[in-house]
């Protein structure tokens, strides 16, 4: 009898066989791996807001159940805190001897919870799906701008040019209608960038281009989409409510009565409205206008 002794190694037909198998493999496990890093950085504008909104909870729970307000009751939006290294408040918003008046930044009320709540400066960057900060923003610092004698909590705006250091649209709390616990719990309050606003990534969108696609616009979900936020390719929005609950809404009209959350109230729908400017008001108390301030024009 003979005996077939068969050496070490692959044939030739063997190896081939692997190495298909190897690329099938690939072919289907690499992109599942791409797909799971990205949704912790697309989570991350989601996963920050509800930080921000956990700690509005804390801050009203200290301010007699108002969100985070800069200034005085009776005080105007500005693209700029008149002084955000000011001594106290009312040189940091320019308040009136009697205690009125004032003028800040939307910026100036979100950075009271880096202030009094303890949040840090890195939690108010926006992350695209690829773990990158937006284009034309970075964490603020003191040091960047020679300041070495003070703490962040010393400070009242996220420096000079905010936009560059907080990526958030906050809700126009500058107004008669006031921002509480008690405040509708679907009212949305905080989310990625006003897509009608300029931002330090991009410059704002052409709303003559937004159709929502829903009636009686009757739009196309690419008119549709074009409401919605840069940041996140127009894909959506990542939307802080109320309650502080945190989602991804695939169209700004989201919230009370389909009120579209980046437009103001023309006195015709909610769904659509008006693109923002300063001074813009929110219509009521169950209407969401979330603005974010305009950068600093390069020279």
């Amino acid at each position: 009898m003979h005996r077939r002794i068969r050496s070490d190694g692959f044939t030739a037909g063997e190896a081939l066989i692997l190495v298909l198998v190897l690329v099938f493999a690939a072919a289907i496990i690499l992109p599942m791996l791409a797909r799971v890093r990205s949704i912790p950085n697309g989570r991350t504008c989601g996963v920050n807001l509800a930080g921000i909104g956990k700690s509005m909870l804390v801050y009203a729970n200290d301010y007699e159940g108002e969100f985070p307000r800069a200034s005085t009751r009776d005080s105007s939006w500005a693209a700029r805190t008149p002084n955000w290294l000011g001594n106290d408040r009312h040189e940091a918003f320019e308040i009136g001897p009697d205690g009125s008046g004032g003028r800040a930044s939307i910026s100036a009320s979100l950075y009271l919870l880096v202030k009094y709540a303890e949040l840090v400066p890195a939690q108010f960057l926006c992350f695209d799906r690829n773990g990158r900060v937006e284009k034309g923003a970075r964490e603020f610092r003191l040091d960047e701008y020679g300041i070495r004698d003070r703490r962040l909590t010393d400070v009242w705006d996220f420096g000079p040019n905010p936009p560059q250091h907080c990526s958030y649209a906050y809700h126009m709390v500058y107004g008669p209608h006031r921002l509480t616990v008690s405040s509708e719990p679907g009212v949305p309050i905080a989310a990625d960038r006003n897509p009608w606003m300029d931002s330090p990534s991009a410059k704002a969108k052409d709303f003559s281009r937004f159709k929502p696609d829903v009636s009686p616009f009757s739009g196309t979900a690419e008119q549709g989409h074009h409401g919605n936020a840069i940041g996140h390719e127009a894909r959506g929005q990542n939307v802080l409510f109320q309650d502080t609950h945190v989602a991804f809404e695939k169209r700004p009209y989201c919230g009370v009565d389909s009120d579209n959350i980046y437009t103001s109230w023309d006195g015709r729908d909610k769904i659509r409205g008006q693109p923002p400017k300063l001074g813009s008001q929110p219509a009521d108390a169950k209407d969401s206008l979330l603005v974010n301030d305009p950068p600093v024009p390069r020279k």
